[in-house]
């Protein structure tokens, strides 16, 4: 069965919503509809609704449906560090899942890390923000209902942090930017990359002619470990890319090559590719200096560097590779990445 567009799933009423018995009447409701505007998303066209249809009593924050971990809803992890939505509201979540259900979203915006904790199990809202990510349904056995698929979630911050924290709000609309694409269809579609792991000396040789060659620029990016470098990857271009290591946690001695003259053979291969094509870098500075002072290795065509390109169009946004991949790319959070699955050319 198709899906049909776009569901928002916010976190409880406010004052103006338990008056009008509907969500986003208040001041959240209003900045979500003018972010949604400025995205080209309408909000009458999207179906609305809460984890909590109810105000919580006295602070109207939602710990107060909070209590001690035997007292939770069976199944689901902490709310609030160390606070457990209490059982009685139990109600509240199989009444979501039946919504859900019912609408058969193609994807669904989860406002904040109350929605975020009842369609994925986690409150963490910063690490999964801006990527697709499938439903688990945690309460399912507690709730007796089920989602009838896995839906696809995109989680984002809730519109009432936004207006507490302004500096939110061009990632938000980064966020329902790319909702907007991913409401296109229910699937969760990932792109297509093929990475070359666990090299030998063959394997670098047959990269270099296949992808390397007729590459017009390269990416590249070291990852360190005290003084050492501990692998460097290549990647001649967004669906391609091989990482030479040089430490591993599976020898005893921590060498990956298992003779100096190996590894020799390897550095080489850095060395050439260092200096082969137009080098694009993440916070380059690091990598060229590191290269240049550690191994004498000289990044001369190093042209762009992501981070700094990032930083001159978005000046109020965060510059690290993870938060900038959940802007740029449809790759899942990499906090949720338990299972990676690679290829190397004989596969």
């Amino acid at each position: 069965m198709s899906g049909n567009g776009i569901m928002l799933v916010g976190e409880a009423w406010g004052e103006a919503e338990a008056e009008a018995r509907q969500p986003f009447i208040g001041k959240s409701g209003w900045l979500i509809k003018q972010l949604l505007s400025q995205v080209g998303i309408e909000y009458r066209d999207c179906a609305v609704t809460t984890v909590f249809n109810l105000r919580p009593p006295g602070s109207n924050d939602v710990i107060n449906l909070c209590g001690a971990k035997p007292e939770g809803i069976k199944g689901m992890p902490a709310l609030v560090k160390g606070k457990f939505a209490r059982a009685e509201y139990t109600p509240e979540l199989a009444r979501l899942y039946g919504e859900i259900n019912d609408e058969n979203p193609n994807l669904i915006i989860a406002l904040g890390a109350t929605a975020a904790w009842a369609l994925l199990g986690t409150s963490g809202i910063r690490a999964i923000r801006g990527a697709p990510i499938g439903t688990t349904s945690p309460a399912s056995a507690a709730t007796g209902v089920s989602l009838s698929r896995t839906f696809k979630v995109l989680p984002t911050y809730h519109p009432a942090a936004v207006l507490r924290e302004w500096s939110l709000r061009p990632i938000v609309l980064a966020d329902l930017d790319k909702a907007r694409r991913q409401s296109q269809d229910p699937s969760i579609v990932r792109p297509s990359r093929e990475i070359w792991v666990e090299p030998t000396l063959e394997d670098l040789q047959a990269y270099e002619q296949e992808y390397i060659l007729p590459a017009r620029r390269l990416s590249i990016d070291i990852e360190t470990k005290g003084d050492q470098i501990t692998c460097i990857g290549f990647a001649p271009s967004i669906s391609s890319a091989i990482v030479i290591p040089f430490w591993s946690k599976a020898q005893k001695d921590g060498n990956y090559w298992r003779t100096a003259a190996e590894e020799m053979r390897a550095w080489a291969y850095v060395k050439r590719w260092c200096k082969m094509k137009p080098s694009v870098f993440q916070n380059g500075l690091y990598d060229i200096h590191r290269l240049w002072r550690t191994y004498g290795i000289a990044c001369t065509l190093a042209d762009a560097d992501t981070m700094l390109c990032h930083h001159a169009l978005q000046p109020e946004m965060e510059k690290g590779l993870g938060f900038m991949g959940t802007v740029y790319t449809e790759e899942a959070s990499w906090k949720f990445m338990s299972r990676m699955e690679t290829l190397k050319k004989e596969d």
